[in-house]
């Protein structure tokens, strides 16, 4: 019998709910930006190009930074520290924000954000996929709904906040729960046996550090999910970027309002991601991805054929279910194909693309909506998201590696 067999039963699902409930912070801040754009932008004059690099300044920097994080997580066996460090790292730029008037400081402020939450990432979900490797999809899709229960909850919060409060206030309280959570994380977690450097660790310090790298840049599942996952993300990021403002400017929803669309448009997600990540398990990874990608396409040209009617809005919880589901199920393929002891620098290298695409996805969409209209930026979504499922019909199936591997420390 392989130790994986005997140590699996034995994972407590404790650690999941944590890590789970640590990643729902990291995707409040980004969660609560997107509500505040449209008001920046209105507060310091920005158009639909300047507001659109806000959040590819914020996506170039972590596709610059996402494959180093990878590695330097595989280095560094103190993962919980790692989860800690980029939990609190995250909000403090949205307190620096609150004092800046210059549109230059905005774009040194995102990327800082972009920085951090590449250290939260393959620090947690090649853990999460290590320890529980007969139920990965699962394990996986709960964190994600974790950031999906972010995503939603932020901006019924903030846009209540909002009613109130000033956008400089807000971003200068809202760093409060995050700090909360990265010293809970690290107590919760406590000190685990492992948390010394591993026999990995030192292999890596002692000069073979990029030896992972050259040969995930050599598989091809990795490659082509990837760049499926850049498409997708670069869709989600635009949508995210434009869907406030195509609410506040066409349809003069106040801010409260466009945080409850937020919340349908993520709370769908966060219902759907276990549901997918299960599935997945069971059905096969590639299936749902195809299907989920699919049927985004089809509400998001409804959206567009919908206007500036009723209907745009009611469409909007559709989407949710289908785009942002598929996220964990994504990054459960990708540690099918790849080693364990090179999670963090799979994950770095898929987020890194994907940090490519939602760079380019928001200017891209400031651009048309600026040259075509906003609604042209939405047919633009349908396509893009078109060509991601092509990337994953094209996409090896890898056979399943999950007896050779070992759980990993925290």
């Amino acid at each position: 019998m392989s130790t994986l067999a005997v140590e699996t039963p034995q994972r407590s699902f404790r650690e999941v709910w944590l890590i789970t409930a640590g990643h729902m912070m990291t995707h409040w801040y980004p969660a609560t930006f997107y509500l505040l754009l449209p008001l920046i932008g209105a507060d310091l004059g920005l158009s639909f190009g300047q507001i659109g690099s806000i959040l590819s300044c914020q996506f170039i920097a972590g596709a610059l930074s996402n494959v180093p994080g990878g590695m330097l997580v595989d280095a560094v066996a103190r993962k919980r520290l790692l989860m800690a460090a980029a939990l609190f790292w995250v909000g403090i730029p949205y307190v620096i924000m609150g004092f800046a008037h210059a549109y230059w400081m905005l774009l040194v402020c995102a990327a800082l954000v972009g920085i951090a939450n590449n250290l939260w990432h393959p620090a947690a979900i090649p853990l999460l996929a290590q320890n529980f490797p007969r139920q990965r999809g699962l394990v996986v899709s709960l964190h994600a709904m974790g950031g999906n229960l972010g995503d939603a909850i932020a901006p019924l919060v903030v846009g209540t906040m909002l009613a109130v409060l000033s956008w400089r206030d807000v971003v200068m309280l809202n760093v409060i729960p995050g700090a909360i959570a990265a010293v809970f994380l690290l107590l919760a977690l406590g000190r685990p046996k492992g948390d010394a450097a591993s026999p990995h660790a030192a292999r890596r310090k002692a000069g073979a550090i990029l030896a992972p790298l050259r040969m995930l840049l050599s598989n091809r599942i990795v490659l082509m999910l990837s760049l499926g996952g850049a498409v997708r993300a670069m869709t989600a990021a635009t949508l995210l970027t434009f869907l406030p403002v195509f609410l506040a400017r066409e349809l003069g929803y106040s801010s409260a309002a466009i945080g409850g669309c937020l919340f349908a448009l993520q709370a769908a997600g966060f219902a759907a991601a276990p549901v997918t990540g299960y599935l997945s398990d069971r059905m096969g990874r590639r299936r749902i991805i195809m299907s989920s990608m699919a049927m985004s396409a089809v509400v998001l040209i409804f959206m567009a054929i919908a206007g500036r009617s009723p209907a745009f809005v009611f469409f909007v919880a559709f989407l949710g279910f289908f785009l942002f589901a598929i996220r964990a199920v994504l990054q459960a393929w990708l540690l099918d194909a790849t080693p364990q002891d090179a999670g963090g620098t799979s994950i770095g290298i898929m987020f890194g693309t994907q940090a490519v695409g939602a760079a380019a996805g928001p200017i891209a969409g400031g651009i048309i909506a600026d040259h075509y209209g906003i609604m042209a930026t939405f047919y633009f979504l349908a396509a893009a998201i078109i060509v991601a499922n092509m990337f994953i019909f094209f996409t090896p199936v890898p056979q399943p590696a999950a007896e050779q591997r070992r759980p990993a420390t925290v």
